[in-house]
């Protein structure tokens, strides 16, 4: 593709955002490129040896969050999610669409026990890291250790000299508070004024400092990160910035590899895998893909979704600006019913890496999410949050842009992976599934 037409395709993806419409944009780097094999993951600082260590300490931790959240007895104290066929899904989706090329999956990060969110799988990584290195630093702890022996009230009190920090439209700070809390730090999460009242309630009730700020997601982040830089006993969880993050969420690639080999679900060139997921800031996500990356090289295709209001990743690859350039710079609000994708600015760190490996991305209108959240309950008895369902326009979308129909030897798998919804209160997801209905 010439420059030229780089730039005509840029202004029109730009025009088309501003006016809050939907699209649906895929990458001109990775299609140049298609020709070219690639071979993991293409990253000059990070790389899978990064990701065997988060996987690693993750083990180590396991023992601990099985004394302490007694719902991962099931899985020994591993914080995963199952992998679900949802095939009355697809069929709605097909009546409301085109035909869907392949197997449809839920991937039930929805449903990662202690916070009922994918943010368990980063947030919580981080904060165990940070206890394992001042407990280690200290003397209290070996890398030998059971590590079930930090639920004893010598850890807690000595982490009690400590804290913790995060911004946070929601989830992030459900995961951050909670394990925090769990291991004795004091924890401020610093909150958006559209966050969730149900999310602040269950932090108050984990003993979680609550900061409400009336700016949105980037000023919670900015006046968190300020206060926590003037305490040197306080750990910011910068999830714009935060590599711990990322590579927690990274492990994700290990895990659902085995899901899928214990499915019988062949990965190859001629069976592909297609993943889409909800973005906000794009730490999960661009994480996610990291570790799927890693895991499958060029035989996963992975898709961002992204709010009509709040297509930050993708403004920011479709410009090339990343982090340099806001959804409110061309005239949208950043305000969105996907509460946890309620964000204007992407991350520095993410979407440099994620221009270099992501298929695409599409935007949805809000209106759009609550069919999609009623219509998974009564068909397949699963519950995610609404900005969990963004992500469901994509096998249909990715399908008209695929040359699969008529062969048969073409056999894809499509995953959309759901970011949240197990920890919604009964009351709240019943008028969640009203809104779908009506």
């Amino acid at each position: 593709m010439q420059e030229g037409d780089n730039m005509r395709d840029m202004n029109y993806f730009v025009d088309e955002m501003s006016n809050a419409r939907e699209i649906f944009w895929t990458n001109p780097l990775v299609l140049d490129r298609k020709n070219i094999k690639q071979d993991g993951i293409q990253d000059d600082n990070l790389n899978a040896k990064d990701v065997d260590e988060a996987e690693g300490r993750l083990i180590r931790f396991a023992p601990y969050i099985e004394r302490v959240f007694p719902e991962t007895k099931c899985r020994r104290g591993m914080i995963e999610s199952p992998l679900v066929e949802i095939p009355k899904m697809k069929e709605y989706l097909e009546t409301e669409g085109e035909k869907i090329c392949g197997d449809l999956y839920l991937k039930c990060d929805s449903h990662l026990p202690i916070s009922g969110s994918v943010k368990a799988r980063g947030g919580i990584y981080e904060v165990l890291k940070y206890a394992e290195e001042l407990a280690v630093s200290e003397g209290l702890l070996s890398y030998d250790d059971d590590y079930s022996i930090l639920a004893e009230d010598k850890f807690k009190k000595f982490f009690s000299g400590y804290s913790v920090a995060v911004g946070s439209t929601g989830n992030l700070g459900m995961s951050i508070g909670i394990i925090s809390a769990k291991l004795g730090f004091k924890v401020t999460v610093h909150m958006s004024h559209d966050a969730k009242e149900w999310k602040k309630d269950v932090l108050k009730k984990a003993g979680v400092n609550i900061c409400e700020y009336a700016g949105d997601y980037e000023k919670a982040v900015a006046e968190g990160r300020k206060l926590a830089l003037a305490d040197p006993r306080c750990h910011f969880v910068d999830d714009e910035n935060s590599i711990d993050l990322f590579l927690g969420y990274a492990v994700a690639g290990r895990r659902l590899a085995r899901q899928l080999k214990e499915q019988n679900i062949s990965v190859s060139e001629e069976c592909p895998l297609y993943v889409y997921i909800p973005c906000g800031v794009g730490g999960a996500p661009g994480g996610i893909a990291f570790g799927l990356k890693d895991e499958f090289g060029d035989n996963v295709h992975i898709y961002f979704a992204e709010p009509v209001q709040a297509p930050a990743m993708t403004l920011g690859l479709v410009t090339g600006k990343f982090e340099n350039i806001s959804a409110t710079d061309i005239g949208l609000s950043g305000l969105t019913e996907a509460d946890g994708l309620a964000v204007s600015r992407p991350s520095a760190l993410v979407s440099p890496i994620m221009a270099k490996m992501l298929e695409g991305c599409f935007t949805v209108q809000d209106e759009r999410l609550y069919p999609y959240l009623s219509n998974l309950g009564d068909l397949e008895n699963l519950w995610i949050e609404p900005s969990a369902c963004a992500a469901f326009p994509g096998p249909e979308l990715v399908t008209n842009n695929l040359e699969c129909h008529g062969h048969q030897d073409y056999n894809p798998t499509h995953i959309i992976w759901a970011t949240g919804g197990s920890a919604v209160p009964e009351d709240v997801m019943k008028e969640y599934y009203k809104k779908g209905k009506n």
